[in-house]
């Protein structure tokens, strides 16, 4: 009630002053004609006081009357013209104050529809620790089910030729317990006719039959169970299954999913939509969690702090074509510079998140490119920790490492008399001299082949000028070219994929 209180005083006196100085006008002011008024009748009674000591003539001081007399009359209706003037029309006062009264009263309607009175300032560090404490007051997974048992009611009867099967899949299941086949399938149909505990608790005792050999995937899909059987929500038991899939694989998108969603349902939606923009980018299109993503992925950019964000083709990594269009528009140092932002990001995004064996090939690719062969050298020692014991990703990582400049090396370039005379050419000499540069390299690498740092700097070259075509072609190219060299080709598949061309 006291917030009302003073915005309405406040408002009302605003509204009073504003009214006055409508009604009042210009009331202190005094017009220039009523200056020339008094300064005309001092002039008449000086002709009077000449006339009367013998200084003028009867004749004279008559014509002297008669002009300042002329002169009093014009001032006097100047004056009265200016007062009038001074003074706003009384309609149009009351016009005014009418469309006051109205954007006033519309202001304080949509306030109580949209506001929140009393409601104080929550500066970032106060809105992290709500997000905390909500995070932490989650349910657990009893709790939770609970609750949402009670919501959805009764699930409603199987099929009765269905219902047998269960009978008959349980029974199976109960006389073989470490049937693993068994398992998944009673984990399964379990959820499907709504038993959603008796679901997750079969995927959980298959995973404790598989010991070593559970994937990722399989901890996804417990969670998953988890997550259905509670209602939607993410419980500290279901994130902890989640954890166990990403520990096993960074890249498990299905996981990922649920832990923005559980990001989301917690206050931090700038971490969702990190999570989510990512698995939009990656795709496939098929996947079930794009169609949630996609509803609600602007509303997270918004919280995020991009309210001018645009959905990116999904499966779509690298760069865009946008991005493409716009560096072949750029000097060389702005487009360095939109290269080391975009590899400055993907460094991030791997220390926040994590991420699938190519991203890290693609950010090593990128920092060799760049030159920064010591970032490279520490991400690729990094990247060998996280995916220790996985011979396939590890061997993508090191073909990404040993494929584009070599350790300690600089890649070739242009010379110190080229870098001068580009320096004093127009933006689209200079375009032209680095596209000329680049084809003159194609057409070599064609017509003579070449290593695959050579390859490598073709392909990357050409999809920065924009030539998405012209680095597809130099991919199959460079693949037909190293055909008998395995590793050559994984490192310019690499290369590819860090400039944004998909193998």
């Amino acid at each position: 009630m006291l917030f009302w209180t003073i915005t309405a005083a406040l408002v009302a006196l605003i509204g009073l002053l504003l009214g006055l100085a409508l009604w009042r006008g210009h009331a202190g002011e005094e017009p220039a004609a009523a200056y020339d008024l008094r300064v005309y009748r001092d002039q008449l009674r000086d002709v009077e006081r000449d006339q009367a000591r013998g200084v003028l003539g009867a004749d004279e001081a008559a014509r002297l009357k008669v002009e300042i007399s002329r002169r009093v009359l014009e001032a006097d209706r100047a004056a009265q013209g200016a007062d009038a003037a001074r003074r706003a029309p009384v309609g149009a006062t009351l016009a005014i104050a009418a469309l006051g009264l109205a954007i006033l009263g519309g202001a304080f309607a949509l306030y109580q529809r949209l506001g929140a009175a009393g409601y104080p300032d929550q500066p970032l560090s106060e809105r992290i620790a709500i997000s905390e404490e909500i995070y932490q007051a989650r349910p657990s997974q009893d709790e939770a089910e609970k609750v949402a048992e009670a919501e959805r009611g009764p699930a409603p009867a199987p099929d009765a030729r269905f219902a047998e099967l269960m009978e008959r899949l349980r029974k199976a299941v109960q006389d073989r317990p470490n049937d693993l086949e068994g398992l998944a399938l009673l984990a399964r149909n379990e959820a499907n006719i709504g038993n959603f505990r008796a679901g997750w608790e079969a995927q959980r005792r298959m995973i404790a039959l598989k010991g070593d050999a559970v994937t990722a995937a399989d901890y996804a899909e417990l969670g998953e169970l988890m997550i259905v059987a509670a209602g939607g929500l993410v419980t500290p038991e279901a994130e902890a299954a989640l954890g166990k899939a990403l520990e096993l694989d960074q890249g498990e998108q299905l996981a990922r999913y649920y832990v923005g969603l559980m990001m989301a349902q917690n206050g931090r939606g700038d971490r969702a939509f990190r999570i989510w923009s990512e698995l939009l980018r990656e795709g496939p299109e098929s996947a079930p969690w794009i169609a949630p993503i996609r509803a609600n992925i602007q509303q997270l950019a918004w919280i995020a702090g991009e309210p001018n964000y645009t959905p990116p083709p999904v499966g779509a990594s690298g760069p865009y074509a946008a991005d493409m269009a716009a560096a072949a528009a750029m000097s060389p140092e702005e487009r360095n510079e939109m290269i080391r932002g975009m590899v400055e990001q993907l460094n991030q995004k791997l220390a926040n998140e994590g991420g699938t064996a190519s991203d890290w090939a693609r950010l090593i690719a990128s920092l060799r490119i760049l030159g920064e062969n010591d970032r490279a050298d520490a991400v690729f020692a990094e990247a060998q920790g996280v995916f220790a014991g996985r011979d396939e990703d590890l061997a993508t990582i090191a073909a990404a490492n040993d494929g584009t400049v070599p350790a300690g090396g600089q890649a070739p370039g242009p010379t110190a008399d080229q870098v001068d005379a580009a320096a004093a050419m127009t933006p689209e000499e200079r375009q032209e001299m680095i596209r000329g540069m680049v084809d003159g390299l194609n057409d070599r690498l064609l017509a003579e082949g070449g290593s695959a740092e050579e390859w490598s700097r073709l392909i990357s070259s050409l999809a920065m000028l924009g030539d998405a075509p012209g680095a597809q072609a130099a991919l199959a190219a460079a693949r037909e070219n190293l055909a008998d060299q395995p590793e050559a080709i994984a490192a310019v598949t690499a290369a590819a994929e860090a400039a944004g061309i998909a193998p």
